[in-house]
C-alpha cells in the first residue's frame, strides 16, 4: 500500500512555471511506474505524463508535450513534474499515481494505475 503525497501546487500567472513533486516516505518510488494526472472542474481525469521504472521511458499527453518534463530524483525518493509556459487550460488538480510495473513501459491511462495521491491544485490565472 502506497501513500503518495503531492506538493508544489499553487497560483501561477500565464506563461509561468511550476514544479510538482510526488513522494512516499514509506516506499521506494523507484520500484514503481509513476504517472501524473490532472482533473479540471467538470472534466474527466486525464493522463499528463508517466515514467517507467527505468526512467528512460517517458510518455506525455499531446497537450503538454514540449512544456512538461517528468523525472525522478532518486536521492529524494520523489518524482517531479516540471511545468513551463502554463496557460489557463492547465488549471486542474494534479494527481500522482503509481503501479508496480515495467522498467521500459508506462501508460498515461488512469486505468493503468493502482495507487493514487490526494492531489495538489494548480491554478493558472492573472
Amino acid at each position: 500500500q502506497l501513500h503518495l503525497v503531492e506538493s508544489g501546487g499553487g497560483l501561477v500567472q500565464p506563461g509561468g512555471s511550476l514544479i510538482l513533486s510526488c513522494t512516499d516516505p514509506g516506499a521506494t518510488l523507484g520500484d514503481y511506474v509513476i504517472g501524473w494526472f490532472r482533473q479540471a472542474p467538470g472534466k474527466e481525469r486525464e493522463g499528463v505524463a508517466c515514467i517507467a521504472r527505468g526512467s528512460q521511458t517517458k510518455n506525455y499527453a499531446d497537450s503538454v508535450q514540449g512544456r512538461f518534463i517528468i523525472g525522478r530524483d532518486n536521492a529524494k525518493n520523489s518524482v517531479y513534474l516540471q511545468m513551463a509556459n502554463l496557460n489557463s487550460a492547465d488549471t486542474a488538480v494534479y494527481y500522482c499515481a503509481a503501479v508496480p510495473g515495467s522498467r521500459s513501459y508506462c501508460s498515461t491511462r488512469t486505468s493503468a494505475m493502482t495507487y493514487w495521491g490526494k492531489g495538489t491544485l494548480v491554478t493558472v490565472s492573472s
